[in-house]
């Protein structure tokens, strides 16, 4: 299970399992801590829409990261360099196929008025 360049060339496969197991508990709690929060503020109701949405778009993006680096092991290194184009390269794509399906939706919107 540990196929990290890390992990696999200098542990024990007992260290390296610990090793995995770590970052899986670590990205479980923030991943946890991350959905609650957006929960509890939108329960509590003492903030502006403004501000609830901005807090809900900033802390997404952040369980993005999370989840890309604790359990897709995507990071920096010079092993998981082409695993992090490929993700980026796809969310390029998707960036486009939205921009311009809202684009031709507005467009048709304001040829129908």
């Amino acid at each position: 299970m540990s196929s990290h360049a890390t992990t696999s060339s200098n542990m024990s496969p007992e260290e390296a399992y610990r090793h995995d197991l770590r970052g899986y508990v670590i990205g479980l709690g923030l991943a946890i801590l991350l959905t609650v929060i957006p929960f509890g503020l939108v329960a509590w109701g003492g903030a502006s829409v403004s501000v609830v949405m901005a807090t809900l778009a900033v802390l997404g993006l952040i369980q993005v990261v999370v989840h890309v680096r604790y359990f897709l092991h995507v990071d920096f290194s010079p092993e998981r360099r082409e695993d992090l184009h490929l993700i980026l390269f796809s969310a390029l794509l998707l960036v486009i196929m939205v921009a311009g399906t809202i684009w031709i939706m507005v467009n048709l919107a304001t040829r129908m008025m």
